[in-house]
C-alpha cells in the first residue's frame, strides 16, 4: 500500500530505530486490515472500534503504541486529524531487580565460555541487549578498559567501561576466535547473534541458578543501575552510562534500591532494641 510506504520512508527520515519503524507498520497494517477501509476512508469511530477489540488482550503499554503509530500515520504523513483519543494511563511498575548474591549465582551458572562473556558484559556495563549484539571488535578499546555504543537509542554514540576483570578474558576471546576489527564481536549464523537467542541464555542460568523471579537480558541492566546507585555513584553519571535522554529515567532506580531502607531502624526494634 503506497500510503504505508509513505510511512516507512517518513519514519526512515525521522531517523527512527528499526523496532519502531516496524511496530508502527504492524499495528497500521492490523488497523487497516481490521476495517477494511483505505486510510483516506477512516473515521474516529474506526479507531475506537479496533482499540475496544484488543482491550483485554493487550496492556495499557501496547494500546498507547497503537494509539502513537495511528496518530503518526493519520496526522504526520496523511495530515488527517482522526485520532483524537486520549492515551491510557500507564501503571508505574517497578523494574525486577537481582540482589548481587543472585547475581553471581546467575553468572556462575553459564558454563559456555562465550554466553559467559555476553551475561558479564552486559550486567557489567548496563548495556542493552540490542546494544552488545551490535558491538563490533572496533567498538571496543581494551587498553583503555572502555568501549563505544555506535548509533544507541536516539542514534547517539556513548561511552562504556568494561570491568578490569573482563579486559583479559575478550584478549583471548578475540584472539582464539580470530576476529578482526569490522567483526561483530558476538556472532551468529547470520551475522550478529540475535536477542532471542541471549534471552533464552539468561533465561536458562536463572533457571539452573534457582532464581525464582523473572528475569530476561534487561534485568542485567536494571540490576547494573542499582548496584551502582547502592555503591554510591552520582545518578547523573548512572544517567550517562545508561544512555538515558532523561534524569526522570534513571530515578526510578532510587525507588528499588534496598540499602537506604536497610539502614532505617524499624520502630518495634527502636522499642525494645
Amino acid at each position: 500500500m503506497d500510503e504505508l510506504k509513505k510511512l516507512e520512508d517518513e519514519l526512515k527520515l525521522k531517523m527512527s530505530s528499526p523496532r519502531t519503524i516496524g511496530a508502527y507498520l504492524y499495528w497500521n497494517r492490523q488497523f487497516l486490515d481490521f476495517v477494511k477501509k483505505q486510510p483516506e476512508e477512516v473515521a474516529e469511530d474506526d479507531v475506537k472500534s479496533f482499540l475496544a477489540s484488543k482491550i483485554g488482550d493487550i496492556s495499557p503499554k501496547s494500546v498507547a503504541l497503537i494509539l502513537s503509530a495511528l496518530r503518526y500515520f493519520y496526522k504526520e504523513v496523511l495530515k488527517r486529524d482522526v485520532v483524537n483519543i486520549k492515551t491510557p494511563k500507564i501503571p508505574k511498575t517497578l523494574p525486577v531487580v537481582l540482589t548481587r548474591e543472585e547475581t553471581k549465582r546467575l553468572i556462575e551458572a553459564v558454563e559456555n565460555e562465550k554466553h559467559r562473556l555476553i551475561v558479564e558484559l552486559l550486567y557489567s556495563s548496563g548495556l542493552r541487549v540490542s546494544e552488545v549484539m551490535n558491538l563490533k571488535v572496533g567498538d571496543l578499546e581494551l587498553g583503555e578498559r572502555s568501549g563505544w555504543v555506535r548509533s544507541g537509542k536516539g542514534e547517539k554514540d556513548r561511552l562504556f567501561f568494561i570491568a578490569d576483570s573482563l579486559v583479559e578474558k575478550l584478549k583471548d576471546y578475540i584472539r582464539k576466535n580470530g576476529k578482526t576489527h569490522g567483526d561483530y564481536l558476538f556472532a551468529g549464523r547470520n551475522g550478529k547473534m540475535s536477542s532471542r537467542n541471549v534471552q533464552k541464555i539468561v533465561k536458562l542460568a536463572a533457571k539452573n541458578a534457582g532464581i525464582g523471579k523473572n528475569v530476561h537480558p534487561h534485568t542485567l541492566r536494571h540490576s547494573f543501575a542499582t548496584h551502582m546507585l547502592e555503591s554510591g555513584i552520582n545518578i547523573r553519571q548512572i544517567q550517562r552510562l545508561l544512555g538515558h535522554e532523561n534524569i526522570g529515567t534513571t530515578e526510578i532506580y532510587t525507588s528499588i534500591s534496598p540499602e537506604d531502607l536497610r539502614k532505617i531502624k524499624n520502630p518495634l526494634d527502636a522499642l525494645f532494641g
